[in-house]
């Protein structure tokens, strides 16, 4: 197989395992969640802290989060770029994350996405990742109302 052939299957997996992301998010799957991550996962969320180390740490954030949400957490990934080498892949999209939480109000937010995977015996896993919202640096306030 090409070199070039390789890394289109290569990207074809790793659009396949955040489709199983997005499945996982909506059935509050968390070991499903969780499978995508490698256990030394270094992730700069929206939430505090400033960086969360390792798989245990993050899945606490994934916890919170199907709790935070009732029912079903719907999950979209706009303008997705996938760039693969050998071992390491980096993506970078937009994500929209929508439902009713737990008070019974309504969310629909968007964020910028970027991970970085590393393939670890065979298998493709995020090593980092950042989730991130623009701020208006004169009020120091998210712009959570930003669409694409």
């Amino acid at each position: 197989m090409s070199v070039e052939a390789n890394k289109n299957k290569d990207a074809a997996i790793i659009q396949e395992l955040l489709n199983d992301r997005i499945r996982s998010l909506h059935d509050r799957d968390i070991e499903g969640i969780m499978s995508l991550y490698a256990p030394e996962v270094v992730s700069f969320d929206i939430v505090p802290p400033l960086q969360y180390i390792g798989a245990d740490a993050f899945r606490k954030v994934w916890e919170e989060i199907l709790f935070v949400f009732q029912g079903p957490i719907h999950y979209e990934i706009h303008d997705l770029s996938i760039t693969v080498g050998d071992d390491v892949a980096f993506t970078h999209s937009l994500n929209r994350m929508s439902g009713t939480m737990s008070t019974g109000q309504k969310t629909d937010q968007w964020v910028r996405w970027t991970a970085c995977f590393r393939k670890i015996n065979g298998t493709w896993l995020i090593v980092h990742h950042q989730v991130s919202v623009p701020v208006d640096m004169a009020t120091g306030k998210a712009r959570l109302d930003l669409k694409p």
